[in-house]
């Protein structure tokens, strides 16, 4: 059985991805507001929803032939070199979400927003 935390996780990222093709077309890097359900368990004993931040929008990227010692250092199979920047969260903030439960029963649950966005080197995971 997969954890509250994983599950949220998962509503996060399905959330997240509607309506980016619309924010896509705005320069730069910004937050973006969007509604996240949040569940207690898979049956939805408890639920609540809120909206939370996510940041999207471009960076600058570049790719320019390497250096002559990149390209010996690396056996002359380095030959472009690029400098790549995503848009990330740069701080985060928790926010509290009240759930309704079956039987009018109330939980209430922390949550992580983005707080700021900014322009940063590329990486798998950040958060």
């Amino acid at each position: 059985m997969a954890s509250p935390q994983a599950l949220l996780i998962c509503l996060l990222v399905l959330a997240v991805t509607e309506g980016w093709d619309q924010e896509a077309a705005i320069p730069g890097c910004h937050l973006h507001p969007f509604n996240v359900t949040v569940r207690s368990d898979r049956q939805g004993t408890c639920q609540g929803s809120h909206v939370a931040q996510a940041c999207v929008g471009h960076c600058e990227s570049s790719a320019f032939p390497s250096r002559y010692s990149v390209l010996a250092a690396s056996g002359y199979r380095h030959n472009i070199t690029s400098v790549s920047q995503c848009c990330t969260i740069s701080s985060l903030k928790k926010v509290k979400v009240q759930l309704q439960c079956v039987g009018d029963r109330r939980q209430e649950l922390e949550i992580f927003t983005a707080r700021a966005c900014q322009c940063d080197m590329c990486r798998l995971s950040r958060f």
